[in-house]
């Protein structure tokens, strides 16, 4: 068993039928513990309330989501304030968010990868050999 940071783009396909969805339930079946930063819970609420705006989901449907995320995703979640020093750094750097340098610092810190489904995020990292070895595209689980 490792240890692997999830971004919310991995989470969301536990619960909602996506492309790749498969490869995110592997992610789940595994034996891997799963830690996040707090916030993870804010962007797939987000997610969320974009399947509500596109009419893919109703508001109801979303909340009940919401409330199964809440319940069932067993993540260790870490406080974006011990991590938003190195978040920050990062962001600026790698040119990333901070949303998503949080995950990346919190897969440095703890010296092990991000998985994550956002290809953008990967092929932007993709070219820098020291953090590269930290970002993992979920079509590669």
């Amino acid at each position: 068993m490792s240890v692997v940071i999830l971004d919310a783009s991995v989470v969301i396909k536990w619960f909602v039928p996506e492309v790749h969805g498969d490869a995110a339930l592997r992610v789940l079946d595994s034996d891997d513990e799963f830690i996040a930063p707090d916030h993870l819970f804010a962007e797939t609420a987000n997610a969320i309330r974009k399947g509500v705006r596109r009419r893919e989901i109703t508001p109801e449907e979303g909340r009940d989501l919401i409330s199964q995320i809440d319940e069932e995703a067993e993540i260790e979640l870490i406080s974006c304030r011990t991590l938003a020093d190195d978040a920050y750094g990062i962001a600026l750097m790698y040119g990333l968010s901070v949303y998503d340098a949080m995950y990346v610092a919190l897969a440095i810190q703890r010296d092990t990868r991000l998985i994550t489904a956002d290809d953008r995020l990967c092929s932007a990292l993709a070219r820098f050999p020291d953090i590269a070895p930290h970002v993992q595209s979920l079509r590669d689980y």
